[in-house]
């Protein structure tokens, strides 16, 4: 079992790292301990299961008002647009958390998997409230202009472990260290 005495060891670190997370405070994640459930009794497991469940939800829920206001506050589709596209680092903030590497595999895997859901349900709810306003009779021609701009620009982008994009054949890394080109003479 952990211990508990001075500092409060392992679990004492998460607890403090998630308060403060889910406070939205500038935390740093990568050097929490590494947790693994056999080290706790279960209802110390079950504790900070809840503890790291509540922290994920209430970071989704001051992220969803937050776009919620930036989308009734955006004047056009641009600016539809880039309120989904702005609001996916938080997402990807809530991921990362979900899939911490210090998490053991399966409480990983659970976690990751209830915010990918949380951020499909989110995209199907902005669609239906589209749905809603056509069958109240809103304009269809700016119904359609909201349906594409929440398409293209979707919410599930942050989900799940997203590589970059191959850039095309034709691009090249301006950054990268200038190739040399040998040339040799053939007769």
């Amino acid at each position: 079992m952990a211990g508990f005495w001075g500092h409060g060891g392992t679990y004492q670190t998460w607890a403090d790292h998630l308060r403060r997370w889910a406070e939205e405070a500038d935390t740093a994640a990568a050097d929490l301990p590494v947790l693994r459930p056999e080290d706790y009794h279960q209802d110390t497991w079950v504790r900070f299961t809840e503890l790291i469940t509540a922290a994920l939800d209430r970071r989704l829920r001051a992220w969803g008002h937050r776009l919620t206001t930036a989308l009734t506050e955006a004047a056009d589709e641009f600016a539809v647009g880039r309120a989904l596209v702005q609001a996916r680092p938080g997402l990807a903030a809530v991921r990362a958390l979900a899939a911490h590497p210090s998490l053991p595999a399966d409480l990983r895997e659970r976690l990751s998997g209830i915010v990918d859901r949380q951020i499909a349900d989110l995209q199907r709810q902005l669609e239906d409230q589209l749905d809603r306003e056509a069958r109240a009779g809103a304009d269809p021609r700016s119904v359609g202009a909201r349906r594409r701009t929440y398409r293209e620009n979707p919410l599930t982008a942050a989900a799940g472990p997203a590589a970059p994009p191959a850039p095309p054949a034709w691009s090249y890394d301006p950054a990268a260290p200038a190739r040399r080109r040998i040339v040799t003479d053939r007769d």
